[in-house]
């Protein structure tokens, strides 16, 4: 069979399909954005059809580019944008409304209610998650009271839920498979970490049928076969994990105490904690990192909503660049003298703040600031939300007298100077892998060692190397000056 794995990556503004052969390496790729919807202010939704046909067309087009035949491949993985939320209708599939994304706020006022009702320790202790409109559950919430008979359709069993991995596995699997896997269970807000398995106590508190839940197995799994009019061939899905998991399963991080950070469209640092469920004092999130052959392993993972999409709201709102490489260049530009800082909560802030109310806005201006001055504040933007989400992950996990190893990866890191600007604020050695894609690696490692194809854990963890280590070169008082001023910023920010 040669070895050869398809990685499904459903990201957050596009579709990517790679294929990579029996030594890991790319064969063929394919990348595909599609249209982002703002009904209303810090409202964000998403077509699931649209994603569906640029998941087919990647598909395809990679297997061309690859020069191989469908039946060629081995497996099947699937990583995808977690915590955005779809209903369907279970005989037609046809999904009863667009797809809430996991940057909507909307749902802010119901956590609120529900914070006052003392529920936020209920749904911490159980999944490890803070209430906050991030996550699925309270998505799915406003889909059933909102929509017209929704509640009453999904109680009857009509109506399907799932985040995007599961909706892609039902359409590929003809409707034969309703699945997800334990690492965007874990998202959702329903499920309960230690136990493994959705939570009635939970489920209740946000009227959410049992009968509309898929069924939830490990990360290396029989999640189905694709349809043979899709393709032209049966291909078995082996792998599944959320994007950020993913990564981390890429990042080769398997060691408690390893770090990967991801920059996509926003910031996502996971800390493998082992078995250990470890509770974050610093209001960071304790997650299920993989599952694997029936054991589970955590993380802690702090969340930035926004990091490569400023540099999107640079092209696209701004036009100040035309290209996302470009930022960089215009960056190293910048004025040293000017104290530029962007706070980029469009969406809210995350961790460690957790403040859905925010909103983005930029400090220190002059006359004199321009398009080079904007670049640079929102390439240091994603640098100093880095640092915050670490230095809670020190507190929490030093108590355990553990070190971290940062790993990056996602598009930001092929910017020489954003990863040594990150270097610089974090005052870390910051490591780049050879293979950026560690997203579709994580996931197609999971789907090519359940096939037998790809070697097991520890030798595919020696296969990880580094592309460049970035090492600190700011000087002490500046870096300190810099990050105070990044602070004052963020207080003036939040809500």
């Amino acid at each position: 069979m040669g070895g050869y794995i398809l990685a499904i990556d459903q990201g957050t503004t596009s579709s990517r399909a790679i294929i990579f052969d029996g030594q890991q390496q790319i064969a063929g790729a394919s990348h595909k954005e599609f249209k982002q919807y703002f009904p209303k202010s810090g409202w964000v939704e998403h077509d699931p059809e649209e994603i569906w046909q640029t998941v087919l067309s990647t598909v395809e087009d990679a297997i061309a580019k690859a020069g191989i035949k469908a039946g060629d491949l081995s497996a099947i993985g699937i990583t995808n944008q977690r915590e955005t939320v779809v209903v369907w209708d279970r005989k037609t599939g046809n999904p009863i409304h667009n797809a809430i994304v996991w940057q909507d706020r909307r749902t802010a006022s119901y956590c609120d209610r529900l914070k006052k009702q003392g529920l936020e320790k209920t749904f911490t202790r159980k999944t490890g998650l803070l209430l906050d409109p991030y996550f699925s559950g309270t998505k799915l919430n406003w889909l059933l009271t909102n929509i017209d008979r929704a509640q009453a359709r999904a109680a009857k069993g009509e109506l399907c839920f799932g985040t995007i991995d599961t909706f892609l596995i039902w359409r590929l699997t003809g409707g034969k498979s309703f699945v997800t896997d334990a690492t965007n269970a874990s998202r959702t807000l329903l499920y309960n970490i230690a136990e493994n398995a959705w939570d009635d106590e939970l489920l209740k508190i946000l009227k959410v049928p049992r009968a509309m839940l898929p069924e939830v197995k490990d990360c290396a799994a029989d999640f189905g076969v694709t349809d043979t009019a899709l393709f032209g061939a049966a291909i078995p899905i082996l792998g599944v994990a959320g994007d950020q998991q993913a990564a981390t399963i890429g990042q080769a991080c398997f060691k408690p105490g390893m770090l990967k950070s991801t920059y996509g469209t926003g910031c996502f640092a996971l800390l493998n904690t082992g078995k250990d469920m470890v509770r974050s004092k610093n209001r960071l999130l304790t997650t299920i990192a993989y599952k694997l052959d029936g054991e589970t392993t955590y993380a802690l993972e702090g969340s930035i909503f926004v990091a490569g999409a400023a540099v999107q709201w640079l092209r696209d709102g701004l036009k100040v660049i035309k290209a996302a490489p470009d930022t960089g260049t215009l960056a190293a530009s910048a004025d040293p003298t000017q104290d530029v800082y962007l706070v980029p909560a469009f969406t809210g802030l995350g961790a460690p703040h957790w403040d859905p109310d925010a909103r983005g806005a930029i400090f220190g201006m002059t006359r004199n600031t321009g398009p080079a001055e904007f670049a640079r504040a929102a390439l240091e933007a994603v640098c100093y939300q880095t640092r915050d989400l670490l230095e809670a992950m020190h507190k929490d996990w030093r108590s355990n007298g553990k070190e971290t190893v940062l790993r990056v990866d996602g598009g930001m890191v092929a910017s020489d100077w954003t990863m040594q600007r990150l270097s610089d604020l974090l005052d870390a050695p910051v490591d780049r892998p050879v293979i950026l894609e560690t997203t579709a690696l994580g996931v197609a490692w999971l789907a090519g060692s359940r096939a037998g194809v790809w070697p097991k854990q520890e030798d595919f963890a020696k296969s990880w190397a580094r592309d460049r280590r970035f090492e600190p070169a700011m000087d002490e008082k500046t870096r300190k000056a810099k990050f105070k001023g990044w602070r004052n910023a963020v207080k003036r920010t939040l809500s």
